[in-house]
């Protein structure tokens, strides 16, 4: 009996001491990780300068502490390494907790941020980009007027919104002339000039992580000398040899490494619907200038939502393509693993939905999958499925906005084609939050601010960077500089569970095959809320679940604004359909402006937030 008893104690001891273990493991992992971000809000919003000589000896005297934090942090990797429930509502509650630091301090630093962005009057402005290039092509108008009303457009908000890296404003208005002396003078049909040049006198801007010749490609990275990108991006170049005109180039997080558009090149970008509030990231540069109407069309990338997310917060469409459908050649960050164009691509944004599918037309990759854009799609013939979580129990449940647009969805599916939208539950959905992270994660040699500029495949020690960041001393933002730890904590996880999970992966992602097979959509949230102060993204980033899942699958998405919520900010939702069946979210999204009005100009009615 004793020993029974003895053994009972022992097991319960264990158990208990392997818990408290991992449960402090944990808090001293998120104690470090909000000591960097109220480091990063703090220094981004006042201006500290150190000695030199400061700087050397902080750097060599933590240099020493370096092989110590490796060796904590190969044991923290492995005694957190199985995400069960209890860990996954524990990291959400330490990480929730930096809110009570993080929302006085967004609500102080948005105290200067009053100027609302004008609303636009050019009727030009209010036409999609299908219909510009119609007109222009039957010439009702001039490729030069066009161009003129966006640049004009575009000097009016950006001091509003803060989206603007490099402007091609003289250079695009002598394209914009040229096209004009080559519609006058040409005796090609209007037919015929479509068939060629589909964005023909069109204005288009990039985000500048996406290469176009002679314009900065730096990716919000602070560089001594200017490197202006060599040559166009494979899909700028597409879009230039359908007739399209960069004016542009846009905003992004360092290296495209945040869901907040900021960096220490220009600073922070401002929301048009709300200066306090962000437009997300990372192509939030891009999404800011088109909902502005500053912009008509534009091109962004998507590794973990960026396509998705800063259109969600400012009212606009992106389309995530599936794998492979799009050029990924030109963009920074780059990577050298062959499987990083599995989750990665390159994508459109446009203002309008009907642009969608001219934009991916006209982008498609040579030799990729033939998509039937041009081919109506009935949408009474469609299944219609929706989820309302990601099933984690690490993200927030999704608002009353979101809720409410949700519905409003399903209702007008049941009311206009008697379509009954049926609730979806997958098989382990739960674990897609972590397996999402952890398979993004798992890609090796993206380009990053620690990657040897010598071999691309090394890395620089990382430890003096991060110590130059906890002392200010860093220029580069907090996300860029969390990747290297955060990539050897993963590295550090024990392979065996990694393994596990992907078993459960395959299930998961053979089970979305099956389901959405037959022309079906599922309608998905974006994101729990519409969008809020800025910083706060640092106590909600969590919630990337929502978007890194369908990254993770290789399932098409776009991103489609609903309505406004009753403080005048866009709600939107997402519309996902199976491998190659870009065409039915694309569909979908036009249906749903069709109902429900689509984007709506900022501050048109002075509403005050």
């Amino acid at each position: 009996m004793i020993v029974i008893l003895l053994n009972v104690w022992r097991s319960c001891f264990n158990v208990t001491f392997i818990v408290w273990s991992r449960i402090v493991l944990i808090i001293l992992s998120a104690l470090i990780y909000q000591s960097f971000v109220l480091a990063e809000v703090f220094l981004n919003n006042y201006n500290y300068v150190y000695p030199p000589y400061f700087t050397k000896s902080i750097v060599v005297g933590f240099n020493y502490a370096s092989s110590v934090y490796g060796f904590l942090l190969k044991i923290i990797a492995t005694e957190t390494a199985t995400m069960n429930a209890f860990m996954r509502r524990f990291l959400r509650f330490l990480v929730s907790l930096l809110a009570i630091i993080v929302v006085p301090v967004s609500y102080f630093s948005s105290f200067k941020r009053k100027r609302k962005c004008p609303p636009p009057t050019n009727p030009i402005l209010f036409k999609s980009a299908t219909k510009l290039a119609d007109m222009i092509r039957k010439k009702q108008i001039t490729s030069e007027e066009v161009v003129s009303a966006f640049i004009e457009r575009c000097k009016e908000v950006n001091p509003y919104v803060n989206a603007v890296i490099e402007p091609r404003y003289e250079v695009a208005l002598r394209e914009a002339r040229g096209i004009d002396k080559m519609i006058k003078s040409t005796d090609r049909t209007p037919e015929e000039l479509e068939q060629e040049y589909p964005l023909l006198g069109i204005p288009l801007t990039i985000k500048e992580s996406i290469a176009v010749e002679g314009m900065s490609n730096d990716c919000g990275t602070v560089y001594t000398n200017r490197n202006p990108a060599k040559k166009d991006a494979a899909i700028v170049r597409q879009a230039r040899a359908a007739g399209a005109i960069p004016i542009a180039v846009t905003s992004t997080p360092q290296l495209c490494m945040n869901w907040e558009t900021y960096n220490n090149v220009i600073g922070v970008t401002m929301n048009p619907y709300d200066p306090k509030r962000t437009t997300g990231g990372s192509s939030g540069g891009e999404s800011a200038l088109i909902s502005s109407a500053a912009s008509l069309i534009g091109l962004g990338s998507d590794m973990a939502g960026s396509l998705r997310l800063p259109p969600m917060f400012t009212g606009i469409y992106g389309h995530k393509p599936s794998p492979r459908l799009l050029s990924i050649e030109g963009h920074i960050p780059d990577c050298l693993d062959p499987d990083f164009e599995e989750y990665f691509t390159l994508g459109p944004l446009t203002r309008y939905a009907e642009d969608l599918a001219l934009m991916l037309k006209v982008l498609k990759k040579p030799g990729s999958p033939d998509i039937p854009f041009d081919k109506p799609v009935d949408v009474s013939t469609l299944k219609f499925y929706y989820m309302e979580s990601d099933g984690s129990n690490v993200s927030d449940s999704i608002g009353r906005d979101v809720k409410m647009a949700m519905q409003k969805t399903r209702e007008y599916l049941k009311q206009t084609y008697n379509i009954e939208a049926k609730p979806l539950s997958i098989k382990n959905i739960e674990h897609m939050w972590e397996i999402s992270v952890r398979v993004l994660m798992n890609i090796s040699h993206v380009r990053n601010i620690y990657t040897d500029p010598n071999n691309p495949k090394q890395w620089v020690s990382i430890w003096p960077e991060i110590i130059k960041k906890m002392f200010g001393l860093s220029n580069n933002n907090f996300f860029s500089v969390c990747y290297g730890p955060l990539k050897k904590f993963f590295d550090a996880l024990p392979r065996s569970y990694y393994k596990n999970l992907l078993t459960k992966f395959e299930d998961i992602k053979t089970e979305f095959e099956t389901i959405l097979s037959d022309d079906a959509v599922l309608l998905f949230p974006t994101f729990p809320h519409p969008a809020h102060l800025h910083y706060r993204v640092y106590y909600k980033f969590l919630n990337c679940g929502y978007l890194t899942m369908f990254n993770a699958l290789g399932l098409p998405v776009t991103a489609c604004p609903i309505e406004m919520s009753k403080k005048g900010l866009p709600v939107g939702i997402q519309i996902a359909a199976n491998r190659y069946k870009d065409h039915l979210t694309v569909a979908v999204a036009n249906e749903f402006e069709k109902a429900f009005g689509g984007w709506a100009a900022p501050n048109k009615d002075s509403v005050t937030v």
